[in-house]
Order: C-alpha cells, then sequence, then structure tokens
C-alpha cells in the first residue's frame, strides 16, 4: 500500500523566463519529517509557495492525499488538510496570541454565519472547543502563560512558535515548516526540535525547509537538496552528508550528524 501523503512530479516555476523550479520530483511519506535544504537561491521557499498555492505552477503536477493542488487558492489547500508557515512571520499583530491560534481553527468551523449572528447552540458548542484546542495547541507550544498578550509583544522565537501554533489551528495532516529555527537561539532550537517531534507524535506529517545543517541533520528522516532549483540528492542525514555531489555544491566541509544538545 502506497503511503505517500504529498506527491511532486515534474515541478517547474518560471519568473520572466527564469526557470526556478527544473522538474522537481518527491514523495512525503505519511508520519515523516522530510527536510529541503539547498544554498541561498537554491529554490526551496519558491517550491513551497507553489505547494501551498501561494504561486502558480508553470508545469507538473503536485497531489495531497490523492487530490491535485494545481490552481486551488492556498486556504483550500489548507482547508484539506496541507498548512504552511512563513518565512517572515505572519501573526495578526492586532490580536492577542489566543485569538490568534483561534484563527486557524475557524477554519474548520461548521457553523454558518446564521448561526453565529443568533449564537445558537451549535455555535456555542464548536465556539467553546475552538477554545479548548487553542489551548491545548498554545501548552504544545510552551505559549500556555501567553494567551492574553499581544502577539506581536512576544520575543521573535516565541513569535516563530505561535505562528507555528496558528498553523495547527486548521488540524492538519501535513504541516510545511519555512526556516522554522531562522533567528532563533541554541535553546530556543532545542525547544523547537522537541516540539517537532511532538507535532509527529500526534500525527502530523512535517516538510521542513531549513538552512540550519545541524538542525536538520538532527531531526530529519530524509533530506532533499535542491541546486539551482534541481534535486541533486535525496536519502537519509548520513546518505546526504557523505554524497560527494552535495559536498561540492552546498557543504563545503564535514557537518556534525548529532545535533549539540
Amino acid at each position: 500500500m502506497h503511503s505517500s501523503i504529498l506527491r511532486v512530479v515534474n515541478l517547474r516555476k518560471e519568473f520572466g523566463g527564469v526557470l526556478v523550479i527544473r522538474n522537481l520530483s518527491f514523495e512525503v511519506e505519511r508520519g515523516e519529517i522530510l527536510a529541503i535544504i539547498g544554498p541561498n537561491g537554491a529554490g526551496k521557499t519558491t517550491a513551497f509557495n507553489v505547494i501551498s498555492g501561494v504561486l502558480p505552477a508553470t508545469g507538473g503536477e503536485i497531489t495531497f492525499e490523492g487530490r491535485t493542488l494545481n490552481g486551488l487558492a492556498p486556504h483550500v489547500i489548507a482547508s484539506l488538510g496541507l498548512v504552511r508557515t512563513f518565512q517572515a512571520g505572519r501573526l495578526f499583530g492586532n490580536m492577542t496570541v489566543l485569538e490568534n491560534v483561534m484563527v486557524g481553527h475557524h477554519l474548520r468551523a461548521g457553523y454558518g454565519l446564521l448561526a453565529a449572528a443568533f449564537r445558537l447552540a451549535r455555535a456555542r458548542e464548536e465556539e467553546s472547543q475552538i477554545l479548548k484546542r487553542a489551548r491545548e495547541r498554545l501548552a504544545l507550544v510552551g505559549l500556555h502563560s501567553k494567551l492574553e498578550e499581544n502577539a506581536w509583544s512576544l520575543p521573535f522565537g516565541q513569535q516563530r512558535l505561535l505562528e507555528i501554533a496558528r498553523a495547527l489551528g486548521t488540524d492538519p495532516q501535513l504541516i510545511m515548516l519555512d526556516e522554522p529555527g531562522a533567528g532563533l537561539n541554541r535553546a530556543e532550537k532545542e525547544e523547537l526540535d522537541r516540539i517537532i517531534r511532538r507535532i509527529r507524535q500526534d500525527g502530523v506529517t512535517i516538510l521542513l525547509v531549513e538552512h540550519d545543517m545541524v538542525f536538520v541533520m538532527g531531526i530529519a528522516d530524509r533530506v532533499i537538496v535542491l541546486d539551482y532549483g534541481q534535486k541533486i540528492a535525496e536519502g537519509t542525514p548520513e546518505e546526504v552528508q557523505n554524497d560527494p555531489v552535495v559536498i561540492a555544491a552546498y557543504l563545503g566541509q564535514e557537518v556534525s550528524l548529532r545535533p549539540p544538545w
């Protein structure tokens, strides 16, 4: 039985005649942590943007749970169970920490505007469940004591965790994390490592783009390496680290397989 949750086949993305993603194909297996790495400008974030519907593909096919995603809007893709975070956080700064996560949950809410307007019993019950789930997501990322604080008042590292909690609010099957460790100190990365593992334990598949090689080698089940928009290697962290093509294109030095914590 095929266990892949996401399939990308011959994906191409062109900007003004320049091919940024070149016939990229890979699969994400259900329940795994798959990392995409590569030098700056390799096309990692562009691939994320195309898969999540932020940018249209020039060619190729993307399927999630057997359904073609090409041409679907980002909010539709998110409602199907594939969500992503952004390299530059996109929190609602005029809302509290709790309200930011509740926004994610409302994407899944089943009641209509009429029910909400009249506070019908079903709407009240669902709102109560949304509040409960939002609190659970914040507890998962360690922000349970920050519920009523303004989102933008949080330190940068906690803002990154809040964005992950908000994405989890949609109850996704797969979460795409774009540079989740960017700007975090060592202690914050240790915590991020634990959080990502807990998310996987809850049954969520993880696809991440990350430039911190030590972090990637410590957490990923498999690694895909891009260079100039092409996949040049794929395998376990050990296999990728020892691949001479990867070393020539990207690493240039020995990288420890174990994180320093």
